[in-house]
C-alpha cells in the first residue's frame, strides 16, 4: 500500500475533529471491497481513504455516495471524481437516491450491494445514514423508482393519513389524543428536542413517506423546519403538503427564514392579527385556527388540594427571567438599554403587532440601531426583549388590581420580586396537565390577563377553566367575540380600572358565575375541542392541496 495513502490522517470538518484510520483503516477499507458480492452493483457510503473505491472501480461500475469534498481532499480520494467507473453522488437526499436509481437502471438494473464506511454514518446520519436505509430496504428490488413510490395521489379517501412531526410540547399531547379519538390513521415521528431535528429524523421520514403514504404533514410552530428551508424544499421534492400550526407568535419563530417554500406549505396561526403578516412573508395559504382545550382531561370535579382554594387565583408567568435572559442575549447597553422598558411600554399599548413595524413607525432610530446588530439571534432577542418586557408589565399592573382580594398567585419566583410580600399568596408552577384541571374549579374566580405576543387573541385559560367547571374573569381581546358570546359566555375587563369592580360583582354572585361557567362549557363542547380544530385543519388542507 501507498504511505501517502494509509498516512495516519485527520482532519476538521464543521468544526470536529475526525479520524482518518492510518494503516488500520486502509486494511479494512480493503476488507470491504474483498466482502462485497461481485455479481450486485455496488454503492460505497462515504469516499474514505479511497482503496475499496479503487477496489471496487478495478472490477466495474461504482457509486460513491459523499457530500463532504474536504475530507475528500485531505484522503485524496476526490482523485476518483473522474474515474470512468465511478459516479460521484451528492445533493440533497431525494436527488441523491434519484441519481442512484438512474445510475443503477444505465448499469443493468441489478441488485445492489450497500457498501458503508462506519465514520460516514456519524458523520452526517441524516445524509449517509438515511440514504444507505433506504438504498438497503430496496436493494433487492428489481425495479427501485422512488419517484414512483412517492408520487401517489392525496386526499382520496373520506380520512386522511396524517405524518405528525412530534417532541415534547403542551399542544401534541392534545393532538395525538384528537386525532385517535377521531379515528383518525397517523404516523408519529419524534423530532428531538434541540435546535436541529435529531440524528435519523430525515431516516424515517423517508421510510415513513414510502410505507406510510401520508395525505400531509403536521407540525406545530414549524418544529423540524430549518431556516434554510431545507425540509420544506424535501417535502416539496416528495409532493408533500406540510400543515404547520402556531401556538405562539409565529414571527418570533420565523424570524428571517431564508427560504419559507409556500408551494406546500399552510400556516394555521392561533392570532388572526398575524395572517396579513404571515402573507407579508411570504405564504400563500394562511388560515386562523384558535386554541381549544380537551374537554376529556379538563373535566370538573376532581378533586385538588386544600391549599388551592382561594377567592381570586392567577396562573402564569412573571416573566422576570424571560426578560433578564432576552437582555443579556441581544448585548444591548447604553441608551438603548436605559429606554428599551418605556418602548416595550408603547409596544404594549399599541395595536401594532410587529415590533419591526412598531419601531418603524415610532422609533425609527431604534430599528436603524438594530438592524445594524451582528447577527439574526441578537435582533431577534432585542424584539423578545420588547414583547416579554410589555408582558411583564401589563401582568404586574392587572395583578395589582386583584391584591385586595388576596389573590393566589401561581408561577414563578419572580412574582415575590415585583409584588411585595403582603396582600396575596403565592403557590410554585402547577403541572399543566395533572394539577390544573382540579386547580381551575378551587377558585371562585380565575383571573386573567394575556401575554403581549398575542394581542388581540385569547389563551388557553379561556377554554381551560370553564372546561373544567371553573369562572375565569380575563381581558377583552376582539377575537373572543367570534368564540363566545359577551356577557353570556365570557366575562371580560377592558382597563385595569375595572379590574376591582368586576371582582367585587362576580365574587358575590355564585348563581351568576355557575351560568356563565356552564354557558362557556356548552359552547366548547360545541366548537372549541382539538377535535374540531383536527377536523378544521383537515378540511382547509383537503381543499387547498
Amino acid at each position: 500500500m501507498d504511505g501517502d495513502v494509509v498516512a495516519d490522517l485527520r482532519v476538521i470538518v464543521d468544526g470536529r475533529k475526525w479520524h482518518l484510520w492510518g494503516r488500520a483503516g486502509a486494511e479494512r477499507e480493503l476488507s470491504l471491497a474483498g466482502l462485497a458480492d461481485k455479481g450486485r452493483l455496488p454503492v460505497l457510503i462515504g469516499a474514505g481513504l479511497g482503496i475499496c473505491l479503487q477496489s471496487l472501480a478495478e472490477r466495474g461500475p461504482v457509486a460513491v455516495l459523499d457530500i463532504d469534498p474536504d475530507m475528500a481532499g485531505v484522503s485524496g480520494a476526490d482523485r476518483f471524481r473522474d474515474h470512468p467507473q465511478v459516479c460521484w453522488i451528492d445533493g440533497t437526499p431525494v436527488e441523491a437516491l434519484e441519481k442512484v436509481r438512474q445510475w443503477r437502471t444505465e448499469n443493468g438494473g441489478g441488485p445492489l450491494e450497500i457498501i458503508r464506511i462506519p465514520l460516514y454514518l456519524r458523520l452526517d446520519r441524516d445524509w449517509y445514514a438515511a440514504l444507505a436505509a433506504t438504498l438497503e430496504s430496496e436493494k433487492d428490488t428489481s425495479s427501485a423508482d422512488f419517484w414512483s413510490e412517492v408520487d401517489y395521489p392525496k386526499f382520496r379517501n373520506a380520512q386522511p393519513r396524517i405524518l405528525f412531526f412530534n417532541r415534547p410540547y403542551f399542544l401534541n399531547n392534545e393532538i395525538r389524543s384528537a386525532m385517535e379519538r377521531l379515528g383518525l390513521s397517523y404516523c408519529s415521528i419524534d423530532i428531538g428536542t434541540g435546535d436541529t431535528v435529531r440524528e435519523g429524523f430525515v431516516e424515517d421520514l423517508l421510510k415513513a413517506v414510502v410505507d406510510f403514504k401520508p395525505d400531509f404533514a403536521l407540525t406545530v410552530n414549524h418544529f423540524g423546519v430549518d431556516r434554510q428551508g431545507r425540509l420544506t424544499d424535501l417535502l416539496l421534492k416528495l409532493k408533500l403538503p406540510l400543515a404547520s400550526w402556531f401556538v405562539d407568535n409565529p414571527h418570533l419563530i420565523l424570524y428571517r427564514y431564508s427560504d419559507v417554500s409556500p408551494e406546500l406549505t399552510s400556516i394555521f396561526t392561533y392570532d388572526a392579527g398575524n395572517l396579513d403578516i404571515m402573507r407579508e412573508k411570504g405564504f400563500r395559504n394562511v388560515f386562523y385556527l384558535p386554541l381549544a382545550t380537551d374537554p376529556h382531561r379538563f373535566v370538573p370535579g376532581l378533586k385538588g388540594r386544600k391549599e388551592w382554594r382561594s377567592e381570586v387565583s392567577f396562573v402564569g408567568n412573571s416573566m422576570v427571567d424571560a426578560v433578564r435572559k432576552t437582555l443579556h442575549e441581544s448585548g444591548i447597553s447604553g441608551e438603548l438599554k436605559k429606554k428599551y422598558p418605556g418602548v416595550a411600554a408603547e409596544f404594549g399599548t399599541a395595536e401594532e403587532l410587529s415590533v419591526e413595524k412598531f419601531l418603524a413607525g415610532a422609533y425609527p432610530e431604534i430599528l436603524k440601531a438594530m438592524e445594524r446588530f451582528k447577527s439574526d439571534e441578537q435582533r431577534l432577542s432585542f424584539e423578545a426583549l420588547l414583547t416579554w418586557e410589555a408582558t411583564r408589565q401589563y401582568r404586574l399592573s392587572c395583578l395589582k388590581g386583584t391584591i385586595g382580594f388576596n389573590p393566589l398567585v401561581v408561577g414563578d419566583a419572580g412574582w415575590k420580586n415585583l409584588l411585595g410580600v403582603s396582600g396575596w399568596r403565592y403557590l410554585p408552577s402547577l403541572d399543566y396537565y395533572d394539577d390544573l384541571p382540579a386547580f381551575y374549579p378551587m377558585s371562585k374566580v380565575s383571573f386573567n390577563c394575556t401575554s403581549r405576543q398575542m394581542k388581540g387573541a385569547v389563551n388557553q385559560r379561556i377554554f381551560d377553566v370553564p372546561a373544567c367547571g371553573g369562572f375565569v374573569l380575563t381581558d377583552y381581546r376582539e377575537q373572543m367575540e367570534n368564540l363566545f358570546e359577551p356577557g353570556s359566555e365570557i366575562i371580560a375587563y377592558r382597563n385595569v380600572d375595572e379590574i376591582p369592580q368586576l371582582l367585587e360583582k362576580w365574587l358575590a354572585d355564585a348563581e351568576g358565575r355557575s351560568r356563565i361557567s356552564a354557558a362557556a362549557r356548552r359552547r366548547i363542547f360545541a366548537f372549541h375541542t382539538y377535535e374540531h380544530r383536527m377536523q378544521d385543519i383537515i378540511s382547509k388542507m383537503r381543499i387547498t392541496f
